[in-house]
């Protein structure tokens, strides 16, 4: 099948389309999807291997052998599939009681992820961000603006770090990074390769990682010393809310308030800049 094909085509129709070329351990994977497709587009690849009853490994093999890349692309289609459904339904009154609602939703999700962060959790990050030689964040994709926006805070902090959009860049800082430097990966998914190739070489350096991710059970989550979850309840995944960031954002933001020291801005007038670029604001 060709490949622009198969994309036209909803990736349960693709399943069916191909059931019978692929290996009875795939077909496990193949039957938990056709009955479960939510459930599916909910799960990481680890989570999915445990509830079909298989290896990652087969997980991966099955999208492959019916003609995906890989899971990713395999579960972005799916939960595509399942978002174009769930928007067709959707029929939205155009009030301010509606604009109201949705910003009540945010604040509402909000305050669950701060429900749901372990406070010890929290200090300890507070403590290695204060305390680091330097900070190197890691994140790819649609992700990497964040990266972006906590460097630049934390340098007014008077905390230096490395940031970067391509991973070469920011995979050589952490290769050449101190043993007092700390790692900041960033990954809603928690499955982003490159951050996990990060955060590996990170560990083989003896260096403590953060990870900001929606989910616990993740490979990011899982190589990092300290989890700052950002999503506040383990709801179903929306693929038009999955490129959104709000989350992510708001635990940066908490993070780097704990963080806040004015005697270490003082110190190392790291609020400077702000003065010199001051000239160019009315």
């Amino acid at each position: 099948m060709k490949k622009e094909s198969m994309l036209n085509k909803g990736v349960l129709e693709v399943i069916k389309e191909n059931y019978n070329c692929i290996f009875s351990a795939e077909k496990k994977v193949a039957d938990f999807v056709l009955k479960n497709p939510q459930k599916t587009v909910d799960s990481n690849v680890s989570e999915l291997a445990k509830q079909s009853g298989v290896s990652d490994a087969t997980v991966v093999r099955m999208c492959h052998h019916i003609g995906y890349t890989g899971y990713y692309e395999f579960r972005i289609t799916l939960a595509k599939d399942l978002g174009r459904q769930q928007y067709e339904t959707v029929n939205r009154v155009q009030t301010h009681d509606e604009v109201e609602k949705q910003f009540r939703e945010y604040a509402e999700n909000i305050i669950a992820i701060g429900r749901r962060i372990d406070a010890d959790v929290m200090w300890n990050c507070v403590n290695l961000l204060k305390s680091c030689k330097q900070a190197h964040l890691l994140a790819v994709g649609n992700t990497c603006p964040l990266t972006q926006y906590m460097g630049f805070r934390l340098g007014r902090l008077g905390i230096k770090s490395t940031y970067n959009v391509a991973a070469e860049y920011f995979l050589n800082n952490v290769n050449l990074a101190d043993s007092d430097d700390i790692l900041v990966a960033i990954s809603q998914s928690g499955t982003s390769k490159q951050v996990i190739q990060g955060l590996e070489l990170g560990k083989e350096k003896g260096l403590k990682a953060i990870a900001i991710t929606a989910y616990a059970n993740s490979p990011v989550a899982n190589l990092a010393d300290y989890v700052l979850l950002s999503a506040g309840t383990e709801g179903p995944f929306n693929y038009y809310k999955g490129f959104a960031h709000l989350n992510e954002t708001a635990v940066i933001d908490a993070l780097l308030n704990f963080v806040t020291n004015a005697e270490l801005i003082k110190k190392k007038q790291a609020d400077r800049p702000e003065i010199i670029l001051s000239e160019y604001k009315m």
